[in-house]
């Protein structure tokens, strides 16, 4: 019997282990250049994915979709 995967987590296609497995996925706002005058404005919204089984993370920013 296969089990149901938790609420949090997505089955992905992870490159590291060369499946769909299970992947734990989050919204992370981070900031763009650090360094720069106006940093406090150049936060955009990521999207974290996290493969349960390796570990692989990978993060995508979301306005370019």
């Amino acid at each position: 019997m296969k089990s149901k995967p938790d609420s949090s987590e997505m089955a992905e296609r992870c490159d590291s282990c060369g499946n769909e497995t299970p992947h734990a996925v989050s919204i992370e706002i981070r900031t763009e250049n650090e360094g720069a005058k106006n940093s406090a404005f150049s936060r955009e919204p990521y999207r974290i994915s996290t493969c349960v089984v390796c570990g692989d993370e990978t993060s995508q920013r979301m306005n370019d979709r």
